[in-house]
């Protein structure tokens, strides 16, 4: 099973590396986020990262969860995940944050060969996993992510030029 979500985000690549790397914050800018919880910070860099969240079934919130090892390379703005506990283990999870027009474009994708369950293994995974709930999740967690990193470029963060609408100040939309 390979799951590939995509998103634009108009917003300098900084703002939204720092979304899309601090996950501990996730459950602040993400509703469908039930809680992230770091285990372990290895001395090798690894994170051991155990995260639930809710896929919505029509009025329903399905409960998920996930334990994985998380590896950040803030020089290339990559997060790898290697889901070590839950349903979805072994499945690998790449975030690459590339900037592009001014703004930044996020790639996240899955890849796994399927929960370990004889005969049903590849229709569970390619058929429900991956398109219900793997999609289903990452989708909204790329949208948030966005509205979050959006946001933090309006209102100036640290280090990032602000992009409001004050004829005052410099940027894109100064004067609008």
């Amino acid at each position: 099973m390979r799951t590939v979500d995509l998103i634009d985000v108009a917003a300098p690549i900084e703002p939204v590396w720092q979304a899309a790397s601090d996950v501990e914050r996730w459950p602040a800018i993400l509703p469908h986020y039930r809680f992230v919880t770091i285990e372990d910070r290895r001395p090798d860099g690894t994170i051991i990262v155990a995260m639930s969240a809710n896929r919505p079934f029509g009025p329903l919130n399905w409960p998920t969860w996930w334990t994985s090892e998380m590896w950040i390379d803030a020089a290339r703005h990559q997060v790898r995940y290697r889901h070590i506990r839950g349903i979805t283990t072994g499945m690998d999870v790449v975030w690459q944050l590339t900037s592009r027009n001014g703004g930044t474009h996020i790639e996240l994708i899955h890849d796994w060969t399927g929960p370990a369950w004889p005969l049903i293994r590849y229709p569970a995974a390619e058929w429900v996993i991956g398109p219900v709930f793997v999609h289903g999740i990452a989708s909204r967690t790329l949208a948030g992510v966005k509205r979050a990193a959006e946001a933090a470029a309006r209102v100036g963060t640290p280090g990032h030029p602000r992009t409001t609408s004050d004829p005052g100040r410099a940027g894109p939309e100064a004067g609008r």
